[in-house]
């Protein structure tokens, strides 16, 4: 299962430079956790934070320009940080799976001189076989949409690794490797379509082609209610979307596919809410499709429509955990909106299983306001995001203070020391 180890963001909107985890110049950092909460107060900046692994994803997808302009974002003069003129970067650090040497993704976006952004830098790289010290070597170098790639495994010599713009014809001449020495001189058509978008879908770029297909994997959760009582036209389909309003579908498909693990959500879901004895569908006469739910008091079905947000919420989640395929990186922002307080731990331990699922679970990012949520969580696996006095955001890991630790160790719950102004400033 692939996982992100570390994660930075430079000048977009109040995070000015934050970095979890660890980076590849960061190596005496702890890495991410497969499960990972960020908590703060209101305006900090937790919903940024959200948006900016929805950011990178739109990029990938939909290009640069899109991406700034999609979901209310308002262009990017909105989203880069107030007063900066450096451009948005961001830094991936993650692994392909666990023996896996670790890849770097760079991204710099900025605007020319009309006002529309573009990607600026783009940069892949990796530590060679058997390299446990020094600079990584990069496979990818975008500078203006112009660079130069390595196909195949190559882990050719150190690239500029200066600040400043590089020099193509200083990387023509490499050295040799015994993987592989091919190398070819790119020059991008579009400069607001990203580099790992169009050679990542070449077969001759394995690993750019893997990171590509991770980023694309990434499911952000915008579920809604609302949008779960809709009624679809009927069809199976295996993976639930980032709004929901396609759950009777999966729930079709499931009953057809996987009855097993539909039944294994069945009696999760009646432990979570009494009552729940069965959850089907129904074809309507014009090929809609509806959700009952069976209440062991009542002889009628309860349909999507009448069911509360907090027991769609629970279905759609344990749903999205039970996939076949689980995405590899599942964001979700406060999940825990509309359900009873004494779920929340329930939830929280739900994802964390998921998550340390050695068979091929999702790593788990949540946004939170909630203690009884964070209860079930650990000091390192809670980042604590705070503003500073000017307005930018700091993060830390609620690990980094001996006095958690000592307090947790003793046996008192996480939430209840944040409830208590134990993890971020009064």
């Amino acid at each position: 299962m692939a996982k992100i180890e570390g994660f930075r963001i430079k000048n977009f909107r109040a995070l000015k430079d934050i970095t979890l985890g660890r980076l590849w110049n960061q190596q005496n950092a702890e890495p991410l956790t497969p499960m990972t909460a960020v908590i703060g107060k209101n305006g900090v900046g937790k919903s940024t934070l959200f948006d900016a692994f929805g950011f990178l994803s739109d990029c990938l997808k939909s290009g640069v320009e899109e991406a700034c302009d999609a979901r209310g974002r308002g262009g990017f003069s909105r989203l880069l940080t107030q007063g900066e003129k450096e451009p948005i970067e961001f830094e991936v650090y993650y692994k392909e799976d666990r023996n896996a040497r670790p890849i770097t993704y760079e991204l710099s976006i900025d605007a020319d001189d009309n006002g529309r952004p573009y990607a600026l830098k783009e940069r892949l790289r990796q530590r060679r076989k058997g390299q446990k010290h020094g600079w990584p070597y990069s496979f990818l170098v975008l500078n203006h949409g112009n660079g130069v790639v390595w196909r195949g495994i190559y882990d050719g010599r150190q690239i500029d690794e200066g600040k400043g713009d590089f020099d193509v014809r200083g990387l023509i001449e490499s050295e040799k490797d015994e993987e592989d020495r091919e190398k070819e001189v790119v020059e991008l058509e579009d400069g607001r379509k990203l580099g790992i978008a169009t050679l990542g879908s070449l077969k001759q770029h394995p690993r750019i082609s893997a990171f590509r297909r991770f980023i694309e994997g990434w499911y952000l959760s915008y579920f809604t209610p609302d949008a779960a009582r809709s009624l679809p036209l009927a069809g199976p389909q295996k993976h639930l979307n980032i709004h929901g309003d396609n759950l009777g579908n999966v729930v079709q498909f499931m009953e057809r596919e996987h009855p097993k693990r539909f039944s294994n959500i069945l009696e999760r879901i009646a432990d979570k809410i009494p009552g729940v004895t069965r959850i089907d569908t129904e074809k309507t006469n014009d090929g809609r499709l509806l959700i009952r739910f069976n209440d062991r008091g009542f002889k009628d079905p309860f349909y999507a429509t009448q069911m509360s947000d907090g027991t769609l919420k629970i279905f759609a989640y344990l749903l999205l955990l039970e996939d076949p395929t689980p995405p590899p990186f599942l964001c979700i922002e406060e999940p825990e909106n509309g359900l009873y307080h004494k779920l929340l731990e329930s939830l929280a331990q739900e994802f964390r299983e998921h998550a340390t699922d050695r068979k091929g679970g999702s790593q788990v990012f949540v946004t939170t306001h909630q203690p009884y949520f964070v209860d079930a969580l650990e000091p390192k696996e809670v980042w604590v995001l705070e503003k500073k006095d000017d307005g930018f955001s700091t993060i830390r890991r609620a690990s980094d203070d001996q006095i958690v630790n000592s307090m947790t160790t003793e046996g008192l719950p996480l939430g209840s020391l944040w409830y208590s102004d134990y993890l971020e400033g009064k």
